[in-house]
């Protein structure tokens, strides 16, 4: 007690409260663009790829963003991703390089510099080739430059100062080195074949750019007079007219219909349709006929010859007139319903019951199975359409010069003229339509002459192409697991590969053709002659150069002799471009195959399909081990972003608002296999979780302020229980956490830190360590065991979350006493350590338990005004067994564990004694109370605790009176 009438004395001097440059609020925004410098400047990035130099490699490939406009949310989530793989990666003791790349060749690019220049009133045509390609290749150039700096202000490690750019010279030359490895193995061939065609872009397109969505389109039936020798093959049918009738969504097919496809093994009916026979298979004859002629529907469930009961009958079971196999109506003619042409009955195995007629109309010119079926019987592959999506002059008069799309009212319109549409103008189906990826207009399939590889033709030995992609595919990790069915189901019902696009900008293919007799010259060594320029002097060699240059001595063609030539003017398929990947870059820089392909999961019939594809055709193997893929980024209520809704959140106004940390959370917190929510109420929840790993931290680096861990720390076997069972948690997180990242499951390294922190540490170990750290004795071994425990929690911490909250672990780690490198990224992961003893976690798996209780009942002391803060507490336990010997063992801990002044064991409970719910923790049948009374004694004026022995002589506890000695 102090003197009557002296002032109290202030002992917060004599206390050890947190010292720590490590603000409370992160200030995201001003700390990231600090960080960034400090990182370039001490060369971080290069200093972490020196130190694992000798390391074994973990290749992580860069599948190519495309170098057109700013970054969105889906950008962020990919290139994120990556980063966390890269620096735990690095973390774990491999030597992971992140070499960035652009994908800058085609459409898009080309359509940006078309309107550039109208802008700029500038006429296209009055450029040359070689300067519209450097507009273009300044544009992509421009972008790159815009995407690499956004990129790298979301904190994401690579080397940028020398990525891959698919326009770039060396890039260009080893795409053509791998075209003309697919052309040593007689891989490619040139063919007019239907291909999906964008008119309002004017260019095929590939598989992987093809997106299907809602369509309305005409549903019509249409009836094509039969040839006069059916009557002969069925003469119940003499004397009548008898047509077949297909069904059709793309009226605008019909002027290059050149057969009717059945299957062999369907029965097909001739029905009296009052006056005139239709031919349809008999399982779809009753929805054919709701469909057009609904009045002939009296009778229900009417018996047909043969036993069959159809569920919708027919009035007079003698108007069907006759019955036939596929087979029997091969070769049969018809005429066209409103051109001067005949066609022929095929049979195709794609003729399915599913809808329609069971005949399909079929034009080979404007359909893939129409087209293999042409091929079969001998059928011209005709196309009427011009690439701007307009019929050329053999349609005839009223067609001529329409657009497709436009024209199907006006053949529907015809049809009803001439008699042949069997149901209404008006009638429409919805249903799932391609369209354009880029555009979003819907697409027609197109036969126009083009490039291809083809996948069912033999690579080497037996197997064809086909059969050794999938065989490499199976070879594949996939994560998740569904990709590998996906990608599987792709390749094996994929067609040949179009690698040819009517574009300007891009990599030329080099084939040149016989202007005397149009033969093709396909050569390896003219490719790789071209290679070599364009190596030097651009993809603008193949242009500006003679092309006899190129095809070497004699340079006559080996058909007829002819010595002129012109030039392919067609471009690669940029899917081609971004394929070349592994071994423009990886293999020169790196190697193949890759450890890890990361990207969306269209990236199945994109960059991993068209990878695998080039890999396997020139290498005979995949390019990469394991496939990962994420979903897509959609709001908060799991709708598709786009800014007609305006749902769009950017990550510059995530970085804006949030700092780029918590967009960093928001990818390692989300469950990336599945669509990706992003929304400010989800932004403010992460901010949140933040905001609770950065006060665990500043905690810890608080009370670290006179720790050096190689003075200070205290000795294993000398540590406390408490501080060994801190240990032993840890240990658990480390582990949990390295597998985490090992497997790819990020969300887990993100809950697991996150529950650590809050449940764990702030509302248990560093509640109770409070007293110990901020009044014991500086140097005691009571408080130096808990920093030295502390100090192993935060340099794990901080290396556990570097890959994720990289800017902060960073921070952090810069005020970290003792820290064993110049940047958290050149430390290492945590070993996990020793786990923790069974006993020690029985020992405060119960004690804590306890603990949870007796907050309960001290909350229900506080709400009834009986005391203030718990320190005013005294709690009175009774308990029984082996309960009570627990709580003897362990009684001088408790008041530290409860945060109360005095605990007491008593034999009998008190009038207001609590029954505690502790059967998990002790088994049932055991009985614990506890009652709340006022703590004995006074309080202590330097830890609040009250004592019945505060000294009179030097006024604090014997406690304090201790920590204060000399």
């Amino acid at each position: 007690m102090s003197d009557a009438g002296s002032p109290p004395k202030d002992y917060k001097d004599t206390l050890n409260l947190p010292r720590t440059e490590f603000p409370i609020k992160g200030n995201l925004a001003r700390l990231e663009p600090r960080m960034l410098e400090w990182w370039a400047e001490r060369g971080i990035w290069k200093k972490l790829l020196e130190k694992n130099a000798s390391a074994e490699p973990f290749v992580l490939a860069d599948g190519p963003p495309y170098a057109n406009g700013h970054l969105h949310a889906g950008h962020a989530l990919n290139k994120v991703l990556k980063d966390i793989v890269v620096k735990s990666r690095n973390l774990s003791g491999r030597r992971c390089d992140f070499i960035p790349g652009w994908d800058t060749h085609g459409l898009p690019i080309e359509q940006a510099v078309e309107k550039r220049l109208k802008e700029q009133k500038v006429d296209k045509r009055t450029l040359s080739r070689d300067a519209f390609l450097e507009r273009c290749r300044a544009y992509a150039l421009e972008f790159v430059d815009i995407q690499r700096a956004e990129f790298q202000r979301l904190g994401v490690f690579g080397t940028w100062e020398a990525p891959y750019r698919t326009l770039d010279s060396a890039y260009e030359a080893q795409e053509l080195r791998e075209l003309a490895a697919f052309a040593r193995r007689g891989m490619l061939y040139r063919r007019k074949k239907p291909v999906y065609w964008c008119v309002h872009d004017q260019t095929a397109l590939a598989e992987a750019e093809v997106e299907y969505e809602e369509h309305q389109s005409p549903s019509v039936y249409v009836a094509f007079p039969a040839g006069p020798e059916l009557s002969e093959r069925f003469p119940a049918l003499r004397g009548r007219e008898v047509f077949f009738v297909i069904w059709t969504t793309t009226p605008w097919t019909l002027p290059a219909n050149l057969a009717i496809a059945a299957h062999r093994d369907f029965e097909y009916v001739f029905y009296d349709l009052g006056g005139r026979v239709i031919c349809v298979a008999k399982q779809l004859l009753a929805q054919v006929l709701a469909e057009v002629k609904a009045d002939e529907l009296v009778l229900k469930n009417a018996k047909l010859p043969g036993g069959d009961v159809e569920t919708v009958g027919f009035d007079d079971i003698r108007r069907i007139l006759a019955y036939a196999s596929g087979e029997d109506l091969e070769h049969l003619s018809y005429r066209h319903p409103f051109l001067e042409r005949t066609g022929k009955v095929v049979l195709g195995e794609h003729v399915t019951l599913e809808a329609g007629t069971g005949l399909v109309h079929t034009a080979p010119g404007h359909g893939q199975e129409d087209y293999e079926v042409g091929l079969k019987y001998g059928l011209d592959i005709y196309n009427s359409v011009r690439g701007d999506g307009r019929y050329d002059d053999t349609v005839g008069e009223g067609l001529r010069g329409l657009r497709v799309f436009e024209a199907n009212p006006v053949i529907i319109d015809l049809l009803a003229e001439r008699g042949a549409l069997l149901n209404a103008k008006t009638d429409t189906v919805k249903h799932s339509y391609p369209h354009c990826w880029r555009c979003r207009n819907p697409i027609i399939l197109s036969a126009t002459y083009q490039w291809f590889i083809p996948l069912d033709k033999p690579l080497q030995g037996e197997k064809t192409f086909r059969e050794q992609v999938l065989a490499e595919v199976d070879t594949v990790r996939w994560v998740p697991g569904w990709g590998h069915s996906r990608i599987r189901g792709m390749l094996e019902g994929r067609p040949d590969w179009c690698i040819s696009r009517q574009r300007t900008w891009g990599v030329p293919i080099p084939i040149a053709y016989c202007e005397q007799c149009q033969e093709a010259v396909v050569s390896p060594e003219v490719m790789e002659r071209v290679a070599a320029a364009v190596e030097k002097e651009g993809v603008g060699a193949w242009y500006r150069t003679p092309v006899e240059e190129f095809l070497g001595a004699g340079g006559r063609c080996i058909k007829c002799g002819g010595g002129q030539f012109r030039r392919e003017t067609d471009i690669l398929d940029v899917w081609f471009d971004s394929a070349c990947m592994f071994s423009a870059v990886l293999e020169k820089r790196q190697r193949i195959p890759a450890d890890l392909f990361l990207e969306g999961s269209d990236q199945h019939r994109g960059w991993f399909h068209s990878s695998m594809l080039v890999s396997v055709g020139t290498r005979d193997k995949s390019p990469y081990r394991a496939c990962l893929t994420h979903g897509f980024v959609v709001d908060g209520q799991g709708e598709k972003m786009s800014k007609s809704k305006g749902n769009v959140i950017a990550p510059e106004k995530i970085i804006q608002q949030y700092g780029a940390e918590v967009l960093r959370l928001w990818v390692a917190a989300s469950d990336y296999r599945n669509d990706v929510r992003l929304s400010d109420q989800i932004l403010q929840g992460l901010s949140q979780g933040y905001a609770k790993i950065r006060n665990t931290l500043r905690y810890a680096l608080g009370n670290l302020y006179d720790f050096e861990p190689a003075r200070d720390a205290v000795p294993d076997s000398e540590l406390l229980p408490l501080d060994l069972w801190a240990r032993g948690r840890l240990a658990e997180v480390v582990e949990r956490v390295r597998r985490a990242y090992e497997d790819y499951e990020f969300h887990l390294v993100y809950a697991t830190v996150v529950d650590f922190c809050a449940a764990d540490l702030s509302a248990v170990y560093f509640d109770i360590l409070k007293d110990r750290l901020y009044t014991a004795k500086a140097g005691s071994k009571a408080r130096r065991s808990a920093q030295t425990v502390l100090h192993e929690v935060a340099s794990a911490l901080l290396r556990l979350l570097a890959p994720v909250m990289s800017f902060t672990a960073e921070e952090a780690w810069q005020q970290l006493p003792g820290k064993a490198a110049e940047s958290v990224f050149l430390s290492d992961f945590p070993s996990a350590g020793a786990s923790l003893e069974p006993a020690l976690a029985e020992r405060y798996g119960k004690l804590f338990a306890l603990r949870s209780a007796v907050q309960g009942v001290l909350e229900v002391a506080r709400r009834e005004k009986l005391i203030g803060a718990s320190l005013e507490a005294r709690v009175v336990l009774t308990a029984s067994g082996a309960a009570r010997e627990f709580l003897q063992a362990h009684r001088e801990e408790l008041p530290m564990m409860f945060i109360v002044s005095q605990v007491e064991l008593a034999d009998q409970p008190g009038p207001k004694a609590q029954p505690l719910s502790l059967a998990q923790a002790f088994g049932e049948g055991v009985t614990v109370t506890a009652e709340v009374l006022r703590a004995r004694g006074e309080k202590c004026p330097r830890c609040w605790v009250y004592s019945e022995t505060v000294s009179s002589d030097h006024g604090v506890c014997p406690k304090c009176h201790e920590a204060l000695g000399a």
